[in-house]
């Protein structure tokens, strides 16, 4: 069935509409305090509601912090020297601006420190105001701003991190099982190293993005506060599966002997295609909360492998064989019961999930 264009981009679509209503909120609810400078309280909100929850809380956390900082030490600052003229002025921002600078270049959370800071400095040149009131203000707007921006990412269409979390597993999954018959190709015929290095870095790409998504997800329990099952058990699942693809992709950059093609190339073949085939299992199963359904075929295809490898060894035909040749066979023996393992690693932490 054809997905919408609604259905396609809902995501996005949801995050427009909450930031369009954080900030018409902040607005609304700052000429009802009186706040000061709305603009930069409009301007918070806009900038910390993020895609999901945790994503929100996370910068917000950052930016508050950011914001204290900068604050705090610019309105010192400010009222120590006194900006009469422009001389002093641009003494008095270069004192306030280096060190801030310097903690964002150290530390991520104070990114926000240093635009603080001239906001700090210069406001009180536009309106008047005292150095102490200008930093006050700087939190004023930031507090408003942040904690609209926070109760609108809960309320209005909330995306969970958790839920992008695992459809990020999902997707990891399903790069996976595209990738498989055209890296397990490589056992046939010589393929492009370049080509399977973009494999593996698609792989590696896609679990970039499922760990971020986990770290969001941490910070998502400040907010919810709820015994949810941590993600890490289920990471580090994802990620020996990572590390059993790229041993996988090193053995295929060399074809198998040609003595040995004909009696394995179509069990690896079948390997590939019925591990595909379970990859999407498992990922439809961890979206939807169930346990996976095993495959009897692929242990059977595991199995007839194992079984045709024992009788090349007891034939002899693997002592006939270089020394390269028989170590590259072992090395690819050893990452399929690696590989294989794992796999039922990741369907127990998916079953425990479900549970």
């Amino acid at each position: 069935m054809e997905i919408g264009p609604l259905s396609r981009y809902r995501a996005q679509l949801a995050l427009g509409a909450r930031i369009t209503i954080a900030a018409v909120a902040t607005l609304g609810i700052g000429h009802l305090l009186g706040t000061p400078m709305i603009l930069w309280a409009v301007l918070t909100a806009v900038i910390l509601t993020q895609m999901s929850v945790g994503r929100s809380v996370k910068a917000t956390i950052d930016y508050s912090f950011g914001t204290l900082g900068g604050a705090i030490y610019a309105g010192l600052v400010s009222n120590y020297v006194a900006g009469a003229n422009e001389p002093t002025l641009l003494l008095l921002l270069a004192i306030a601006i280096a060190p801030l600078a310097l903690l964002s270049a150290l530390t991520p959370r104070f990114s926000v420190a240093p635009a603080t800071g001239v906001i700090v400095v210069l406001a009180p040149t536009l309106t008047h105001a005292t150095a102490f009131h200008s930093a006050y203000d700087r939190v004023l707007e930031v507090a408003l701003g942040g904690g609209v921006a926070l109760v609108v990412s809960h309320l209005v269409f909330p995306a969970r991190a958790r839920i992008l979390a695992l459809e990020a597993g999902a997707e990891m999954l399903a790069f996976m099982a595209e990738a498989l018959p055209r890296l397990f190709s490589g056992f046939a015929q010589p393929q492009d190293p370049e080509a399977i290095r973009d494999l593996q870095r698609g792989v590696g790409d896609a679990f970039a993005r499922l760990d971020k998504m986990e770290q969001e997800a941490r910070h998502e329990r400040i907010v919810f506060l709820e015994a949810e099952p941590d993600l890490a058990p289920l990471l580090r699942a994802l990620l020996r599966m990572r590390h059993d693809l790229v041993m996988i992709g090193r053995a295929a950059v060399t074809p198998l002997p040609e003595r040995l093609r004909p009696r394995l190339e179509t069990l690896l073949a079948t390997i590939a295609d019925e591990a595909a085939a379970q990859l999407l299992e498992s990922g439809a199963a961890l979206t939807g909360a169930r346990a996976p359904v095993p495959s009897k075929t692929l242990d059977a295809a595991f199995d007839a492998y194992s079984r045709e490898i024992s009788a090349l060894r007891e034939e002899g035909i693997l002592r006939s064989l270089p020394v390269e040749q028989v170590e590259h066979v072992f090395a690819l023996g050893f990452a399929l019961e690696q590989w294989r393992g794992d796999l039922d690693d990741l369907d127990r932490r998916i079953a425990e999930r479900a549970r």
